[in-house]
């Protein structure tokens, strides 16, 4: 099955203007552009076909060409990452039997996270859309609940069925637990990576749907698949030493750069 990798950008967010334009300092000193890292992590991704850069806007655009990526210019009117990703597939002649979407603001995502997905998605024929998981440990989750008791929009967390189809995602740290656990302590709750793997089908369809109340509240596009009636699976994938973590804050720079000194990222 052939396979597309799509990094959606945009300069105009709303949280962190310019954010994939934002420099990371690796482990060596060297600052690299958090959309040159994600393009970076997406390359490291085995059997993958294409990896292209998305984006609306000539700044991404200019940066992403003088690395060396392959840029597909998209709308302004996509309001999300899938959106886009649907848009860049059409661009490229809907080709593709899978269609990764690999945000642009998860350059920590280790390949095998990738790897898995799409694998899940492959062995799931009545999924259309899959996404993984992976469960946080104390010093994951408290880091998830500081953030809310810091008024910030941090993490996504997930839950999920026992055939690991999802019941809900959201912003807010669930499900709810009253025990405290220690850093390396296994914890029920999961951190959504934000990956996504489509078929071609339900991406295609994803944009004829109006963004419904679940997905207006909490700004997750993955919530209009199942509010539409799609299953969407979650993959729960291992973090083997890992640190994981997405920038959505300016507050997270600091936070992703000491991640890859720990772990020796350049």
């Amino acid at each position: 099955m052939s396979v597309l990798i799509a990094i959606p950008a945009r300069y105009a967010s709303t949280r962190y203007p310019g954010k994939p334009l934002v420099p990371l300092t690796g482990a060596s000193g060297k600052a690299m552009t958090l959309i040159e890292r994600s393009w970076r992590a997406a390359g490291s991704v085995s059997g993958v076909d294409k990896v292209v850069v998305a984006t609306d806007d000539d700044r991404i655009r200019d940066a992403a060409e003088e690395f060396g990526a392959e840029v597909v210019m998209t709308s302004e009117s996509c309001g999300n990452g899938t959106e886009r990703c649907a848009e860049t597939h059409a661009n490229l002649g809907m080709g593709f039997d899978i269609v990764v979407n690999l945000q642009g603001d998860a350059p920590l995502t280790p390949h095998w996270f990738v790897e898995d997905l799409i694998e899940g998605l492959r062995d799931a024929p009545d999924a259309g859309v899959a996404t993984p998981v992976l469960r946080c440990d104390g010093d994951a989750l408290n880091s998830l609940l500081n953030d809310r008791k810091n008024g910030r929009v941090g993490g996504t967390t997930a839950v999920f069925a026992a055939d690991h189809s999802a019941m809900y995602f959201s912003k807010e740290v669930v499900p709810y637990t009253a025990q405290t656990y220690a850093p390396a302590d296994d914890t029920p709750v999961f951190h959504h990576v934000g990956v996504y793997a489509y078929r071609p089908d339900a991406l295609a369809a994803y944009p004829t749907w109006p963004v419904g109340p679940l997905e207006q509240l909490e700004g997750l596009e993955q919530l209009r698949f199942m509010e539409n009636g799609r299953k969407v699976l979650c993959v729960e994938v291992e973090a083997k030493g890992r640190q994981f973590w997405e920038l959505n804050n300016p507050q997270d720079v600091p936070k992703l750069e000491q991640m890859m000194a720990t772990m020796g990222l350049d």
